[in-house]
């Protein structure tokens, strides 16, 4: 497998998509640091645990702080003594629209969902370059980035700054130790997902019940689904590709005709 021996670092990494990718990356021999805020410490660390102290290291760092990308980068080479890979999947997503956006959780949700991301990979090009390794990078985005739905102003926004930032970075820096890619996700069976939905007051059972208007399978993705494409896009196997953005979801997203709801 072409991660083997090679370490990555996954963001927001202690449950969902991040924790998926962070097992489908060690499974196929790499090795991972994940990251997640402090309040999340004890599941970073429990997480870490399960995957294997061999293969895993894991530090707390608040992706909105500016000097969070620089501590995470320093302590992977530390532990590591190379980062060959990163993945972007950390996000902020309150819900808000035009009546409720306030300044705080627009500016958190940019910090966290675009800012981080770009000097993560500028802090770690400036260290790969000298130890003469390529990096490559996986943007977990969302199909939100296109418009958005409604109550998901804010991080529609977000989505769509790190698509163009994917693409720009790609076409700056092709052929110079920079590979990266963004994935456009649909909707994931998250635990963040599960207790949102639980707060909206949905029944325990809602994600059996989804309409085919937005799962035409009758399901909704997994991270375990999400994490295969993670480690493809990391791998060998997707080069040349630079600068795409891939969407994962159950039906075109641009052009889709909506299905009839039975």
């Amino acid at each position: 497998m072409s991660l083997k021996g090679k370490t990555y670092i996954v963001t927001g990494s202690y449950s969902g998509i991040g924790y998926a990718s962070a097992e489908e990356i060690i499974r196929q021999g790499g090795k991972v640091i994940l990251t997640a805020t402090e309040r999340h410490s004890r599941l970073l660390q429990e997480s870490a645990q399960r995957l294997g102290e061999e293969s895993t290291r894991w530090i707390a760092a608040d992706l909105s702080d500016k000097a969070a990308t620089t501590e995470i980068v320093n302590f992977a080479f530390a532990q590591f003594g190379a980062v060959h890979g990163l993945v972007n999947n950390a996000a902020y997503f309150p819900r808000n629209d035009l009546s409720n956006v306030d300044f705080d959780s627009f500016d958190t949700m940019m910090a966290v969902n675009v800012r981080a991301p770009l000097f993560l990979i500028k802090d770690l090009m400036a260290k790969t370059q000298v130890a003469g390794n390529d990096l490559t990078v996986v943007n977990i985005g969302s199909i939100n980035a296109y418009c958005g739905q409604p109550d998901l102003l804010c991080y529609s926004i977000s989505k769509g700054a790190l698509q163009t930032m994917t693409r720009n970075l790609a076409d700056a820096h092709a052929g110079k130790g920079l590979r990266i890619n963004q994935l456009n996700v649909g909707w994931t069976l998250t635990q963040s997902e599960i207790d949102l939905q639980k707060n909206l007051g949905r029944p325990d059972d809602w994600h059996q019940h989804i309409s085919p208007v937005f799962a035409p399978r009758g399901s909704i993705l997994s991270p375990l689904e999400i994490a295969s494409h993670v480690a493809f896009w990391l791998s060998d196997n997707s080069n040349p590709v630079n600068g795409s953005i891939c969407d994962l979801e159950q039906y075109p997203v641009i052009g889709r005709n909506k299905i009839a709801d039975n």
